[in-house]
C-alpha cells in the first residue's frame, strides 16, 4: 500500500471521491480547507465530499438564484446561476460590444443617447421592488466613469435607458426605492466639483460640493437634486418609502488623500423623501447653470442637518451602508475604523420629527468586528455578515448581541470569523436586500486571487467565493475566478425572474426600427428589399435557418447602407447574426427579433455578408453578397 492508499485508509475518504467531489464544490483542497475553517485535513476531505455532492448542480438541473455582478471596468454586467457559479450571460450596457453588436445597432445607439463614449465603469447592480421584494421587471447599474446609470428590461435582459446625470461627478451609490414600489432610484455624485462646473472655480475647493439625485424609475428623467456636503459614497433605501441614506467620506471636501482622510469621523447622510417633494412642488428650489433640473439645500453638516437632510457623524471614511431585512436597522461600515455603525430608521424618522437633539442618538451601537470593514449583509435570522478587507474576512455578527453588549451585557456577539482569499471588497447574501432575506448563499468579491488558480500573466483574475450559510457554520463551496473587476452583486430567487423566451414582435426595443419599414411600405416578417433614397440605401431581410430572404443586393460606393434583418425563427436558441466581411459589422438577432445597422460602404467590389451565430447544420452556407459598385 502507497502513502496515498494510506493516508486514505486513515481518512475514510479516497483519492477519487476527494477529487470528485472537490471538483464539484470548487474546493481548492484539504489544506486549504483545514487552513480556513479549523480543522483537520482528513474531516476537511469529508466535509469537501458531503458538501460537494449536497451543492452539486448536476447536467439538466438548474440553479435556484440568479446573480447579477457588475462587470466593473468592462462597463457591462454578467449573470451568474447560483450555486453552480456558472456564467450564463454578459448584458453590454456602457461599453461596445462585438458579439451582440451593441454600440453598433441603430437599436442600442438609441438608448445610448449617441454617447461619445464607448466605454464605463459598473459598481452597483440593483432591481426593482414590488412591497420591499424583487419585482423581476429592472435591473439598474451605475457608470462611475462617465457619470451616467442605465435601466436594463430584465425579460430580454439589455438596458432600455441610459440617463447622464447632470451637475455632478462620477455617480458612485445607486439604490432603487423599496416601498411600496419603486417609484425613484438614487443616485449618488462622488467627486466634489465647482458647481456651475464651467471654469469658474477651477483651483477654488471652497466651491467644491457634490449632489443627490433622484430619478423616475418609469421614465428614467431627473426629478430633482439636493446639494450636500462631503464625496458621496454608497446608497441604501428605507423599508417605508421615506428615506435614502448615503456614507460620506472626505467630510472636510479636501482635494489631496491627506486633507482627504483628516477628520476624525465623516457621515452617514440622510435625506427625507417627502420634504424635499414637497420643496420641489412648492418651488422652494434653485437651478445650476443651464440644467433645468430643481435642486434643494441640504448642506448644513455643521448643524445636524437641515429639514430635508440629517448628518450622522460615523468613524472616518465610511464605505457601506446597508439596510436590515426586518426594516428596523441600517448599518455603516468604517473602512478606517474596526467598528460598525448600528443605527435605527425610527430614529431618523424621530430626527426629522424634531424628537432628537443629537444626530448621534440615531446610533445604538458600534461593535468591533475588525480590520477595515467594508460592507454589510444579512441572513433573515437577526445575522450580520460585514466584510473586512485588511483582515481578509467574513465577520459573522449578531444584531441583539451586539445592541446587548452596547448595554453593557456580557455577551459575544461574533458568531464565526472565515478567512477569505484575498481582499474582499464586496459581500451579499441571497436576497439579504429584501424582505425575504433567505440565508442560504454568500458571495465574497475579493480584489487578489494570488495563488488560487494558474498564472495568466501580471494581470490576475479576481476570486469570488460562495459561501454555504444555511447553518450554523459559514462553509466556503466553490472558488471562481472573475475577469477584473465585478464591484458587487445581487442574488435573486430565479422564480421571481421571468425573461423571455423568444422576442415579441411589437417589442418596444426595436419599435422605431419597426416605423421606419412602416413608412417605406416594408413588411418586415414578409419582404426582402432594397429601398433607395439618393446615397442612402435600406435593405430590409428576413432570417430562417440556414437563409437570409436576400442572398445578394447592390449598392454605390459612398452609399450609406441600413441594413435591417428581421429572424422569423419561433424556436427557442435559434439566434442570427449579420456579419458583413471587412466593415466591422456584426450584430445579433434572436428569435422573432428586428435589429438594423448603419454603415459606409466605401470599398467598391465583392463583400460577403454570412450568419455570425451557429444555427443549422448549413449554418456555414448561410450567406450573401453586398455588391459595390465603383464610383
Amino acid at each position: 500500500m502507497n502513502d496515498e492508499q494510506d493516508q486514505d485508509k486513515k481518512s475514510g475518504v479516497s483519492r477519487r471521491g476527494f477529487l470528485g467531489a472537490t471538483a464539484v464544490a470548487g474546493a481548492a483542497g484539504a489544506g486549504l480547507a483545514s487552513g480556513l475553517l479549523g480543522f483537520g485535513a482528513g474531516e476537511a476531505q469529508a466535509r469537501a465530499r458531503n458538501s460537494g455532492l449536497e451543492f452539486h448542480v448536476a447536467p439538466g438541473e438548474l440553479d435556484t438564484y440568479y446573480g447579477f455582478w457588475s462587470g466593473g471596468q468592462s462597463g457591462e454586467i454578467r449573470i451568474l446561476g447560483i450555486p453552480s457559479q456558472r456564467e450564463l450571460m454578459r448584458i453590454p450596457v456602457f461599453n461596445h460590444e462585438s458579439a451582440t453588436g451593441w454600440g453598433k445597432t441603430n437599436e442600442s445607439k438609441r438608448v445610448l443617447n449617441g454617447s461619445p463614449h464607448t466605454n464605463g465603469d459598473t459598481h452597483h447592480v440593483h432591481l426593482s421592488y414590488e412591497n420591499g421584494t424583487y419585482d423581476g421587471r429592472y435591473a439598474f447599474v451605475n457608470d462611475k466613469l462617465n457619470t451616467r446609470v442605465a435601466r436594463i428590461r430584465l425579460d430580454i435582459m439589455k438596458p432600455d435607458r441610459i440617463t447622464e446625470i447632470p451637475n455632478v461627478a462620477a455617480i458612485h451609490g445607486i439604490n432603487p426605492q423599496r416601498w411600496p414600489s419603486t417609484e425613484y432610484l438614487f443616485c449618488s455624485g462622488e467627486m466634489i466639483i465647482p458647481l456651475p462646473n464651467d471654469g469658474r472655480h477651477l483651483d477654488e475647493p471652497e466651491h467644491y460640493w457634490t449632489l443627490m439625485t433622484a430619478l423616475d424609475a418609469e421614465t428614467m428623467d431627473v426629478k430633482w437634486q439636493v446639494w450636500v456636503d462631503g464625496n458621496m459614497d454608497n446608497l441604501v433605501t428605507d423599508y417605508s418609502g421615506k428615506y435614502v441614506g448615503a456614507t460620506c467620506y472626505n467630510s472636510g471636501r479636501g482635494v489631496t488623500l491627506a486633507e482627504m482622510m483628516g477628520p476624525e469621523r465623516d457621515w452617514a447622510v440622510f435625506f427625507n423623501v417627502p420634504a424635499i417633494e414637497k420643496a420641489v412642488a412648492e418651488g422652494d428650489f434653485t437651478t445650476i447653470g443651464d440644467s433645468p433640473v430643481p435642486v434643494v439645500d441640504g448642506r448644513g453638516a455643521a448643524e445636524g442637518g437641515t429639514a430635508y437632510t440629517l448628518y450622522v457623524p460615523v468613524p472616518r471614511s465610511p464605505h457601506g451602508l446597508n439596510s436590515s431585512p426586518d426594516k428596523k436597522y441600517v448599518i455603516a461600515s468604517g473602512k478606517l475604523s474596526p467598528t460598525v455603525t448600528i443605527m435605527e430608521w425610527s430614529k431618523v424618522d424621530d430626527w426629522f420629527a424634531g424628537k432628537l437633539n443629537d444626530p448621534r442618538d440615531t446610533v445604538l451601537a458600534e461593535p468591533e468586528v475588525g480590520l477595515g470593514p467594508l460592507h454589510t449583509t444579512f441572513d433573515g435570522r437577526g445575522n450580520a455578515y460585514t466584510s473586512v478587507f485588511l483582515d481578509s474576512q467574513v465577520v459573522k455578527w449578531n444584531i441583539d448581541d451586539a445592541l446587548r453588549a452596547a448595554r453593557g451585557e456580557q455577551v459575544n456577539y461574533i458568531r464565526q470569523k472565515l478567512d477569505i482569499h484575498y481582499q474582499i471588497g464586496h459581500i451579499m447574501a441571497s436576497m439579504a436586500e429584501t424582505v425575504e432575506a433567505d440565508g442560504k448563499w454568500l458571495v465574497a468579491l475579493n480584489k487578489f486571487s494570488k495563488d488560487r488558480f494558474i498564472p495568466v500573466g501580471p494581470l490576475r483574475p479576481e476570486n469570488e467565493q460562495l459561501i454555504d450559510i444555511s447553518g450554523e457554520e459559514m462553509k466556503l463551496v466553490h472558488d471562481g475566478p472573475a475577469f477584473p473587476e465585478p464591484h458587487d452583486v445581487v442574488m435573486v430567487r430565479a422564480d421571481l425572474v421571468r425573461p423571455a423566451r423568444v422576442w415579441s414582435r411589437d417589442d418596444p426595443f426595436f419599435a422605431e426600427t419597426a416605423e421606419r419599414a412602416r413608412q417605406d411600405g416594408v413588411d418586415l416578417e414578409r419582404d426582402n428589399t432594397v429601398i433607395r433614397d439618393g446615397n442612402k440605401v435600406r435593405v430590409y431581410m428576413t432570417s430562417l435557418a440556414p437563409n437570409f430572404g436576400l442572398t445578394e443586393f447592390s449598392v454605390k460606393q459612398g452609399d450609406e447602407v441600413t441594413v435591417t434583418v428581421t429572424n422569423l425563427d419561433r424556436i427557442e436558441d435559434v439566434a442570427h447574426g449579420f456579419a458583413l466581411v471587412n466593415h466591422g459589422v456584426n450584430m445579433e438577432i434572436s428569435p422573432q427579433q428586428t435589429a438594423s445597422i448603419t454603415f459606409a460602404a466605401n470599398k467598391p467590389g465583392v463583400h460577403w455578408y454570412y450568419c455570425s451565430w451557429f444555427c443549422h447544420a448549413l449554418h456555414m452556407e448561410m450567406s450573401g453578397r453586398m455588391l459595390v459598385e465603383s464610383a
